[in-house]
């Protein structure tokens, strides 16, 4: 995989995969990310679980939703356990938004894409 943005940016980094994934593959990398919206963690844990012997291209996008998702989430408890986070975590909502549509549109494009200041809890 070749890298096309730098690694450290703030909207995160592409990637080129070794092959090119079918329109079926990209549709479910595509769905792991924009269902994170209404459903939050659920449905690329469901697609990783169903696709990750099947295809590399889905499964790292499952991976990274998840990651993404779970960090989000730590990030937003912490925030709630403070005055001040409360205020802020509407703006982290509108981070993680950007972000996910971001990672859409990578998907949409055939590319790998890595979000941000994110654990990688899952490998």
């Amino acid at each position: 995989m070749t890298s096309s943005n730098p690694s450290g940016s703030f909207t995160g980094s592409e990637q080129t995969p070794l092959y090119t994934p079918t329109s079926d593959e990209r549709t479910l990398a595509i769905l792991c990310h924009v269902l994170t919206i209404f459903f939050w963690i659920f449905p690329p844990l469901i697609i990783y679980l169903i696709k990750k012997n099947e295809s590399t291209f889905v499964t790292d996008h499952a991976k990274e939703s998840l990651n993404f998702q779970i960090t989000f989430s730590i990030v937003a408890i912490v925030l709630l356990l403070t005055i001040i986070g409360i205020l802020l975590l509407w703006m982290v909502g509108i981070i993680v938004l950007v972000l996910v549509i971001i990672a859409t549109i990578k998907a949409s494009e055939s590319k790998l894409y890595r979000y941000p200041f994110t654990l990688r809890l899952i490998k």
